[in-house]
């Protein structure tokens, strides 16, 4: 049995966004190599830790299939980032409340919007050569997603951060989940089997 892919999740609270995140990965990426092939898991830099998932997230989660039952938030502390092969985070800002943690995870971790553009800069040959395993393939797209870094035109804050919606109406998780969709395709055809 060889040692799944990990991926981390990041937002403020762990109850709106990177449980969304989450789940929604862990889902598409399941269907992609097969369960247990890739673990995604999420913290907080803030988070309500012992809550579920958020009622504004949970209603689109389920409407769209990404289970929300059993989930419980987590306070983001320096193991989870340093035993990750990918983080990604729901804002630039997390991404520098992850590297503070743990510096080495410059190399890894992204924010999920930033992830996707990013991923369109690279040829799809190369994103989709073989891989022995989930692991080791997760592993070469995050190097191919770094060595973008610099070599596309920076978005902005608000193209690259994914809306905080917690405390806010439905309309305001509705924002949150189509500025996710829009990114996820991408995404997922990057870390999926090639």
């Amino acid at each position: 049995m060889t040692t799944p892919a990990r991926i981390l999740t990041v937002c403020t609270g762990n109850v709106c966004r990177s449980p969304y995140l989450e789940r929604a990965l862990q889902t598409e990426l399941d269907r992609s190599w097969g369960p247990g092939e890739v673990e995604v898991t999420s913290g907080g830099t803030g988070a309500l830790a012992g809550n579920p998932v958020d009622e504004g997230s949970r209603v689109i989660m389920d409407r769209l299939g990404y289970p929300s039952e059993g989930f419980v938030a987590r306070t983001l502390l320096p193991e989870h980032v340093a035993s990750a092969d990918l983080v990604l985070t729901a804002t630039r800002a997390h991404r520098g409340k992850v590297a503070t943690l743990h510096p080495r995870a410059l190399r890894y971790v992204f924010a999920f919007r930033e992830f996707a553009d990013l991923l369109a800069g690279i040829d799809p040959a190369e994103l989709h050569a073989p891989s022995a395993s989930a692991s080791e393939h997760v592993q070469r797209v995050v190097a191919l997603a770094a060595g973008q870094r610099g070599m596309r035109p920076p978005l902005s804050d608000a193209e690259a951060d994914i809306i905080d919606p917690y405390r806010r109406g439905p309309e305001v998780f509705e924002q949150m989940a189509q500025e996710i969709s829009s990114a996820l395709p991408t995404v997922v055809a990057a870390l999926g089997r090639p």
